[in-house]
């Protein structure tokens, strides 16, 4: 696998390029959530690499790119640099860039720093303000990431995804060191973007569901404090959009792209 060598840190992508030989495409990078890797986006690929260069990311920490200690101060700067850094490595120039869950708040925070990087962005499902985790890593050093990751997937996922995709999802969550799981968990419980978002002026894309854990209303009260911004909620009772139904959320991020894209 490629890798992008930073000083403290080997940062894993892949990319997915199945457009035509003669042909320039944009690219589009996808940022995964927490206790993915780049497979989270492997039912995107179809969808995505015959009109775009597709670039997906192991984020720091997690799937093949370098774990990172228990103290280490993780925060919102560091992975927007460690997207910098991709971006004006691999990037072509400016790129698309999608964010599934807590990932969108990383791609959030690139597009109001850094607009000369950006052309759209899509978040699917993500927050701004701290996830409720109460009880997560108890539960994962007792029972293991695996264990956690199996117990919450149906609320995850929700009721169309068959067991055995819950149990493959599980099986690629539960690979998460826990000494990154310490160090996500520290930067996400105290995160708060809301007036960040503000700044952003790029066409963006909420996706977004209407479930107990992130309903219609939560979406919408900061969505519509970006401007140039869509919503799309999506009928999936899961709050992993991306996950759950990837052809549907596919389609919609690509319908949006192609209209929105500069």
């Amino acid at each position: 696998m490629p890798t992008l060598d930073l000083p403290d840190c080997k940062l894993n992508y892949i990319i997915d390029d199945h457009t035509d030989a003669w042909t320039n495409p944009e690219t589009v990078l996808f940022v995964h959530g927490f206790t993915e890797c780049t497979e989270a986006w492997r039912a995107w690929v179809p969808h995505f690499s015959r009109r775009y260069r597709m670039i997906r990311i192991d984020q720091r920490g997690f799937g093949q790119s370098t774990p990172v200690p228990q103290d280490y101060p993780l925060d919102t700067a560091r992975y927007v640099a460690d997207l910098v850094a991709i971006i004006k490595s691999i990037g072509n120039g400016r790129v698309h860039v999608v964010g599934g869950k807590s990932g969108g708040i990383s791609v959030l925070s690139l597009a109001a720093q850094h607009p000369e990087l950006v052309n759209t962005i899509t978040v699917s499902c993500s927050p701004v303000t701290p996830p409720n985790a109460d009880g997560w890593i108890p539960e994962m050093e007792r029972d293991g990431v695996r264990s956690w990751a199996l117990r919450t997937q149906r609320e995850r996922m929700g009721s169309s995804m068959p067991q055995a995709g819950i149990d493959w999802w599980s099986d690629m969550m539960g690979r998460t060191p826990m000494s990154t799981v310490y160090a996500y968990m520290r930067w996400v419980s105290s995160i708060d973007i809301r007036e960040d978002i503000k700044k952003i002026q790029c066409p963006v894309l909420v996706i977004g569901t209407d479930t107990a854990r992130r309903g219609r209303g939560i979406f919408e009260s900061w969505q519509k404090t970006i401007p140039h911004s869509e919503l799309a909620i999506l009928p999936i009772d899961g709050y992993h959009a991306a996950g759950t139904d990837p052809d549907r959320t596919a389609a919609v991020a690509l319908d949006f792209i192609a209209r929105r894209s500069t």
